[in-house]
């Protein structure tokens, strides 16, 4: 495809595997899911779920910023967890970075995450359109 381009920023962990850190299609965004990695070290951020939430949308927003936007932009989320109980602290923590009106979003639990984190969380984003 002529129109895509690759979002990759050394503010937000590498890619642990086959994927990049986003995609840009015309004015959409699709990002990669982002887990609780330090992006300088690589490794998972110790701590509970608000440490893990925290590092996950810092990298969400470099990657956004990378791809010329920011977390207004995100339209949609979807966040994984490995248990629903967190499901209360992660709204509390996403609220420190978004402003209503919220993105549409999904939360769904899942049996594991990799590197043994509690929390996953992917976006797609929307560019104004130039000119």
């Amino acid at each position: 495809m002529s129109n895509r381009s690759i979002i990759n920023t050394a503010l937000a962990p590498a890619a642990i595997g086959p994927y990049s850190q986003g995609v840009r299609v015309g004015n959409l965004v699709f990002f990669s899911g982002q887990i609780p990695l330090d992006p300088v070290t690589m490794t998972v951020v110790s701590g509970d779920i608000e440490a893990q939430s925290v590092r996950v949308f810092d990298n969400l927003q470099a990657v956004s910023e990378a791809a010329g936007g920011g977390l207004r932009d995100i339209v949609k989320l979807t966040i994984f967890l490995t248990d629903l109980a967190d499901f209360t602290i992660v709204n509390d923590t996403m609220k420190r970075y978004f402003e209503s009106p919220f993105p549409a979003r999904s939360t769904v639990q899942v049996a594991a995450l990799p590197r043994g984190v509690a929390i996953e969380v992917e976006a797609i984003m929307a560019l104004p359109f130039a000119g």
